[in-house]
């Protein structure tokens, strides 16, 4: 029985840019790296030491050759926050390209998107 989401995988051109933009931007931290010694690397960060569910970045172009069949395309995520106005104004002072916040039925949202544009979603959770 799944009981968990642990780790979502995110592929991507740049690791280092990308680790920057998260942890110096967004605020999350780095839990591990890893490097195999042969050029495969992936780094784990998280919004806090104690986040049950973490993003690893791989590198997209090596990811590619070793398994051609896998779907590299960026997963649609939804972040949560208890401050979102605050969060908003945070990213915009960071220059994050961020859309209109906007109210859905299950509160306000808004999107963002790191480097390579790929885009992400925050949402009122309070």
């Amino acid at each position: 029985m799944i009981n968990q989401v642990g780790q979502i995988m995110l592929y991507v051109n740049d690791q280092d840019e990308t680790v920057k933009f998260w942890t110096e931007k967004v605020g999350f931290i780095v839990v591990s790296e890893q490097d195999n010694g042969q050029g495969m690397r992936w780094i784990e960060i998280a919004p806090s030491t104690d986040a049950e569910t973490s993003l690893v970045l791989h590198n997209k172009e090596l990811i590619a050759k070793m398994q051609p069949e896998l779907h590299l395309g960026t997963p649609s995520l939804m972040f949560f926050s208890d401050n979102l106005e605050q969060l908003y104004k945070d990213f915009t002072d960071k220059n994050i390209k961020v859309g209109e916040m906007v109210t859905m039925p299950g509160g306000r949202v808004f999107n963002f998107a790191d480097p390579e544009n790929n885009y992400f979603a925050i949402m009122e959770k309070k």
